[in-house]
């Protein structure tokens, strides 16, 4: 099993820039948050280890309202009502605690994440108040309002001393008063406030997270590829296996071609994240029963270029970044997002584009029921006649139909499964 160095910052920041796509300015926020548990920590004079999983945490603390619009809203609306309106503050921390809690390269930020509005003298859905609450939740949730309430408008430094009030006054309440008092402290120096003003250039956060690389083998990497898929695919009740479904009949496809070991699982990574630039669409297009609009055409054309801009930035991943993102491109040039023809694609793109239309063929879909065999086969004919899509590996897919379907039966089987999840 291959073995990569990869800078779990630059990782986890790459999720952040995933999450920016379904929840707007979640990314931005983040890091804002992140870049204020940074001057928290270092007056706690935290440990490094503690302060890579704050840093960690508050970089991916509100992942939990990806997964669907109602999470969007509901993360939304906590952003402008006030505490005691329970529902939206806890509903996405604890959708963020399932994803996480599941995630072997993750598991250990879900009881942080999950407690990240957890109020100081209690009331929580967690059952926990004052120290009880990991230290780590406890600075995220008070950096997570400094920032919320933090105007992104006008001179930062106007920020000052209306924020403090705020803060001020639930002390002992919803914060620790040991960490106001830390705020207080520290948000004396102006280059607290103006660090929020560059937060991708942070040199504060950058400094902090500076970890190097890591050891990820292609386990962990498949890991945290199934933890994304599966926020992929919870964004639609008719793409609830999608994602895994293409990545299955890819890497079917793909050891017939005789990819090695290692290209399979890369192959399966690549699949898994293939429509992580559907977080960009809203569930309204996603979900819609009749044709789209020449606008909303133009919207879902967007997603197969962020999913390539998005995986490109991870070390080691060009080859997934080229597999997952060029599944809409077409042999005759005329796919999207980059127009690329047959002598630009890879095999494995290729592979992509044939198993991800193949999935979509049996699939049920809001505007269609699930197509017969002989259907999908004449239209994936017809797109091999009009140079589309490779005439070699649709008949592949023809003399293993049965057993493709299998791959697609398996992951409906699996979803029924795990329907709560879903």
């Amino acid at each position: 099993m291959a073995i990569f160095f990869v800078n779990p910052v630059n990782l986890i920041q790459t999720m952040t820039m995933a999450l920016d796509l379904a929840v707007d300015g979640v990314s931005l926020h983040q890091k804002r948050t992140a870049i204020i548990c940074c001057h928290l920590a270092e007056k706690l004079k935290m440990s490094s280890t503690d302060e890579q999983s704050l840093l960690s945490a508050a970089l991916m603390h509100d992942i939990g309202a990806a997964s669907s619009y109602e999470e969007r809203k509901r993360l939304a609306d906590s952003r402008n009502t006030e505490w005691g309106e329970k529902e939206s503050i806890y509903s996405h921390a604890e959708n963020g605690y399932d994803l996480l809690k599941s995630s072997r390269s993750f598991d250990h930020l879900a009881e942080i994440v999950r407690c990240h509005h957890d109020a100081w003298d209690g009331g929580n859905p967690s059952g926990l108040c004052k120290s009880s609450i990991p230290l780590a939740a406890r600075i995220i949730h008070l950096a997570d309002r400094i920032e919320i309430n933090t105007k992104k408008s006008g001179p930062m430094l106007y920020n000052c001393e209306p924020v403090r009030k705020i803060i001020k006054d639930y002390s002992g309440t919803q914060f620790d008063p040991s960490l106001v008092d830390v705020f207080f402290d520290c948000s004396k120096k102006e280059s607290f406030w103006l660090d929020l003003t560059l937060p991708d250039k942070s040199s504060t956060l950058n400094a902090r997270l500076n970890m190097g690389s890591a050891h990820f083998t292609t386990e962990d990497l498949l890991n945290v590829a199934e933890l994304f898929a599966t926020i992929i695919d919870r964004m639609s009740r008719f793409t609830a296996t999608h994602s895994r479904s293409v990545s299955g009949v890819a890497v079917f496809l793909a050891g017939y071609c005789g990819f090695s070991k290692n290209e399979l699982y890369m192959m399966r990574i690549a699949g898994l994240l293939h429509d992580l630039g559907k977080l960009s669409i809203p569930n309204a297009v996603l979900e819609k029963p009749g044709s789209l609009t020449a606008q909303e055409q133009l919207i879902v054309r967007q997603h197969t270029y962020y999913t390539y801009r998005i995986l490109e930035q991870i070390e080691h991943l060009n080859q997934v970044a080229e597999w997952a993102a060029w599944h809409h491109e077409t042999l005759d040039g005329a796919g999207y997002p980059f127009r690329l023809d047959e002598d630009s694609l890879t095999l494995g793109a290729r592979i992509m584009a044939v198993a991800d239309i193949f999935v979509a063929l049996t699939e049920n879909r809001p505007y269609r029921k699930k197509l017969p065999k002989e259907t999908i086969m004449r239209i994936m004919k017809t797109m091999v006649e009009n140079n589309k899509i490779s005439g070699r590996l649709v008949e592949l897919l023809f003399d293993h139909f049965q057993e493709a379907g299998m791959v697609v039966q398996t992951m409906e089987d699996w979803a029924g499964e795990h329907r709560d999840s879903y």
